[in-house]
């Protein structure tokens, strides 16, 4: 148990000193789950290479909190962001914010502004056009006599300082139906008349395409939303030169552009590439990743997560379960914390261990091992428990020693349960996995998370029919174990039963 205890402690050591140690050698860009922050991070990434910088780009990372707490601790350098959200979301202050205050509030924790990109991706209301016109809607002041609209939002701008809650107590709106909708898949409950109204970005693309109506503004609710890239002011001097270089250079009208080429081609570097002209775009037309490659590419991502920590969590889960199982105190407590464990949100333990861990692989298996601990170590108490008394009084009997007892005589009657929990924790964790593409830790849920943003089902299933598959596969696998590591007794027993 001691040996086993001590190859899990230093597996996790080695783990999370690994991306320091990467870290160190490149200049790490973020972006935010929508896609013209993946669209301006494949940009940044670009534009660091040409400059002789190895970059790289972490898509998706979720909503401002955790690129922002990923910014604070390191794990990335740049990331693109909106002055409203600074000023609004980060800062939280009052009132309306110039950029000299912002700076200042910034750099008091290390992190610098980059000049504004050239255009405001300013936050607005939009509805279908022969609804708006029926409803004689045309600016955010009509809704407020319209209550039984259904609305959609996003998860993140239900809960923004700037958000729907202070939007509603600003125009006295008192919708009944609000619900929270990912960004790109609103916009097809928009369309197919699930939702009425809904938040958008002024350069989505999605507008033109569906025609809809943007509603008026008219008492001003709304900041400024200028787009830069926030960046760690210990990052290097020429990296920070390098991206300052895009002040100025992108407008409204070209950032709408390249974000419907985004979503027309499904693929943001492709997308990204018009920045740089027409001999830019052909380069990125031939480099694009075949389904084969992103594939092959997501599923050894996977393996990694799923195998490092289901092995860390063997480890540690059967000593656990054989502690609890000789101590009823002891058992209590291991068992209450492994359960309290699974009752955390996935995406929540996540954020809440990128202060410590950072963002990426490191930060997934931590997460990943503790929720694959509890179907482990209640199955082994659970076979310790059930193994008959006259058994263990043989083994007493026969002179045993205790650990020899439990090598050769508990453990091994104990197998099939064991082995259960492994298979259970196994399953569990091949589909949780996919959670970690919110925090730039690759695997199947990259795609997942790209498909959602584009609301591209064929994307989706690039990550969810694999995860599927290896689901299968590994509980096909667990099966052909047990019958070569469970003795040929307790086969037949399970047999006859």
């Amino acid at each position: 148990m001691r040996n086993s205890l001590r190859v899990f402690a230093i597996s996790l050591a080695l783990a999370s000193s690994a991306p320091s140690l990467a870290g160190a050698q490149t200049v790490a860009v973020g972006s935010k789950k929508f896609t013209e922050s993946y669209v301006l991070g494949e940009i940044a990434k670009r534009i660091l290479t040409e400059a002789g910088i190895t970059a790289t780009h972490t898509q998706g990372m979720g909503g401002t909190i955790i690129l922002w707490q990923a910014l604070k601790s390191g794990d990335i350098a740049f990331y693109p962001e909106y002055t409203g959200t600074i000023s609004e979301e980060i800062l939280k202050l009052k009132g309306a914010a110039d950029r000299s205050a912002m700076e200042s509030r910034l750099k008091a924790q290390g992190i610098g502004m980059g000049p504004e990109l050239g255009f405001n991706n300013t936050y607005a209301l939009v509805m279908r056009r022969s609804k708006s016109e029926a409803m004689g809607i045309a600016s955010m002041s009509d809704l407020k006599s319209h209550p039984n609209l259904r609305v959609g939002v996003t998860p993140e701008f239900l809960g923004r300082k700037d958000g729907w809650k202070p939007l509603s107590a600003r125009y006295g709106l008192s919708m009944k139906d609000v619900r929270g909708v990912e960004h790109a898949l609103g916009y097809a409950a928009l369309a197919s008349d699930q939702i009425d109204l809904k938040e958008c970005y002024s350069t989505d693309a999605k507008i033109k395409e569906n025609d809809l109506v943007v509603l008026k503004d008219d008492l001003g609710y709304f900041p400024q939303y200028k787009a830069l890239f926030l960046y760690r002011l210990d990052a290097p001097t020429a990296a920070i030169s390098a991206l300052a270089k895009l002040g100025g250079t992108i407008d409204e009208q070209r950032m709408t552009a390249m974000n419907a080429d985004a979503e027309r081609t499904k693929d943001y570097t492709l997308a990204a590439s018009a920045y740089f002209g027409k001999v830019a775009r052909k380069e990125a037309e031939g480099k694009s990743e075949t389904t084969t490659q992103i594939i092959l590419r997501t599923t050894k991502d996977h393996l990694v997560l799923v195998g490092i920590s289901l092995g860390l969590a063997i480890l540690a889960g059967i000593p656990l379960g054989i502690l609890a199982w000789r101590s009823r105190a002891i058992g209590a407590i291991v068992l209450g914390l492994v359960g309290l464990v699974q009752t955390i949100p996935s995406l929540a333990l996540l954020a809440f261990l990128i202060p410590w861990l950072g963002i990426g692989t490191n930060n997934a298996i931590v997460a990943l091992f503790v929720y694959s601990l509890l179907p482990i170590v209640r199955n082994t108490v659970t076979g310790l428990q059930d193994i008959p008394s006259p058994l263990r009084e043989s083994a007493e009997a026969l002179g045993l020693e205790p650990a020899a007892q439990m090598r050769k005589i508990l453990l091994p009657m104990a197998s099939r349960s064991i082995l259960a929990g492994i298979k259970t924790s196994a399953v569990i964790n091949i589909g949780t996995a996919t959670l970690a593409g919110l925090i730039g830790a690759g695997g199947y849920g990259e795609q997942i998370q790209i498909g959602l943003s584009l609301n591209d089902t064929p994307t989706i299933l690039r990550g969810a029919v694999p995860s599927a598959v290896m689901a299968v596969v590994a509980q096909a696998g667990f099966d052909l174990l047990e019958r070569a590591i469970i003795p040929k007794g307790l086969r037949l027993t399970l047999a006859k039963d």
